[in-house]
Parts: C-alpha cells; sequence; structure tokens
C-alpha cells in the first residue's frame, strides 16, 4: 500500500485512496487502543481476523437490505469500502448492562434491559466522546431530525439481525458500536453503515459461561485477547483452517 495515498489513519484502521472514483481501501491494523487512547497494545493478527469478521457481518446485513459502505475484501487485511461523508456520532446499541451504562446509573452488569437502547456520542476523542441529545445533534447540524429517524431504524434493524445471528453461536450480543455516513446511490443521498463490526465495537459474551469474547479482554487485563477474537471467528465460520485457536481462559467445552 506504500504507492497509495493515504487519506486518514485511525487508532485500529488505516484508509488508503480506493483504486476507483469513489472508493477507499480500508486497512486493518493490530494496533489496539482503549479508554480513549489511555491504553494501548498490540494483539497479533487482531487486523487479519477483524477484517474476516467484518467482512462476513457487513456482507449478511447487505443481504438483508441494510445499506452499507463494504464493497468486497480485497486480501488478509484489506477491504474495498465507498467513500462515505461520516456523520461525527457514534451510536450505540445497549441490550445487556455492561460498561459505561453500568457505571453511569448504578446498575448491576448483566442485567437484561427491558428493551434496547439506542444512544448518541459525538465523536471527539479528545473528549472522550461525551454522550448526547437528539437536540445536541440537530442545533449542532451534525445531523437532521430525518438522519437520526433513520439511523435509529437501522441501528434496531441491526441489532435484531445480530442478536438473532450471534445467538444461534452461542453467544450474546451485549451492546456494540455503529457509525454511519452519507452517500449518493443514483442521485438519492442515502445513510450508510460505515466503519466496522467486529470483537473491537461488540461485546460478545459467551452465552453458557458469560465468558468475555471482545475487547474488554485487553480492556480489563483478562488475557487471551487473540484467542478470544479467533474463538468469535471459528463460530462464525470463517477461520481459515490452517489456524488452531485455542479458546478462551474459562471457556468450556
Amino acid at each position: 500500500m506504500g504507492r497509495r495515498r493515504r487519506i486518514f489513519e485511525g487508532k485500529a484502521k488505516v484508509l488508503y485512496e480506493g483504486p476507483e472514483p469513489g472508493t477507499l481501501v480500508q486497512y486493518f491494523k493490530d494496533d489496539t487502543v482503549a479508554w480513549h487512547s489511555k491504553k494501548k497494545g498490540t494483539i497479533t493478527g487482531k487486523g487479519v481476523l477483524n477484517n474476516r469478521i467484518s467482512e462476513y457481518l457487513m456482507s449478511r446485513l447487505g443481504e438483508i437490505g441494510v445499506p452499507t459502505h463494504f464493497v468486497r475484501r480485497l486480501n488478509m487485511r484489506e477491504q474495498l469500502i465507498r467513500e462515505a461523508e461520516i456523520i461525527p456520532l457514534r451510536v450505540v446499541v445497549r441490550n445487556v448492562v455492561a460498561g459505561s451504562l453500568s457505571q453511569r446509573l448504578g446498575l448491576p452488569e448483566g442485567s437484561v434491559l427491558p428493551r434496547s437502547i439506542v444512544e448518541f456520542y459525538y465523536k471527539k476523542d479528545d473528549l472522550e466522546d461525551p454522550l448526547v441529545s437528539d437536540e445536541h445533534i440537530t442545533a449542532f447540524g451534525w445531523a437532521s431530525p430525518y438522519e437520526i429517524d433513520e439511523i435509529m431504524a437501522l441501528s434496531l434493524r441491526v441489532n435484531d439481525y445480530l442478536s438473532g445471528l450471534f445467538l444461534g453461536i452461542g453467544v450474546r450480543l451485549v451492546d456494540f458500536r455503529l457509525e454511519f455516513g452519507r452517500l449518493w446511490e443514483n442521485d438519492e443521498l442515502r445513510i450508510v453503515l460505515t466503519d466496522e463490526i467486529s470483537p473491537d465495537n461488540c461485546r460478545l459474551w459467551d452465552i453458557k459461561t458469560n465468558e468475555k469474547m471482545d475487547m474488554d479482554r485487553f480492556r480489563c487485563d483478562l488475557g487471551r485477547v487473540e484467542e478470544a477474537y479467533q474463538e468469535v471467528a471459528r463460530r462464525l465460520g470463517i477461520l481459515p483452517e490452517s489456524a488452531t485457536p485455542a479458546k478462551p481462559e474459562g471457556k468450556k467445552s
């Protein structure tokens, strides 16, 4: 990728100029960051696994009509995506109490929510992505009321589909983070799902043991992070045959 122009480098991915107008190449790194860059590390092979997992999940969502920026996987670490105008919001869908929701409201982690909750966070790392309301979003022009409604509807649709998909492989989708962008399609401006869907931005717990199978293993120094990511890929049926991952610590057969 050295000959291609680098457009942007984030914590876990690099975006390069794509081979065709309106496209980008998204490269998945092994770099790992938590707590708004306060904790950094490297998980060997994470970029390869996240590329495969995100390809699989984005493709499945596309098949049920969820518009995404994903085009196709190019190789082990890269995928071709359509260039979209990114909306500066992180959208978190919660099904079970965990993480900041538990801390913020004093609720016990693991409690099942009465219904799925959608939260908006302003995408600003130096401010630690503050929680914002619809009023903030429309007042500052980050998105229109129509776009907020569209993002809400798409987020809940993604949640319904992924919750069922993960349940089928013995995994509980506790919560997850999405990002969205604007994309012109046939002279029509559409809201599309962007970024990635992987254990980096999903909380995934084993149904039987509540074993964490996601980035929380790195955040909380639980160890065996790579093995947890491999186990998610294995259950999805997309782990390369040559790989023989160990199960996350505490995992029972």
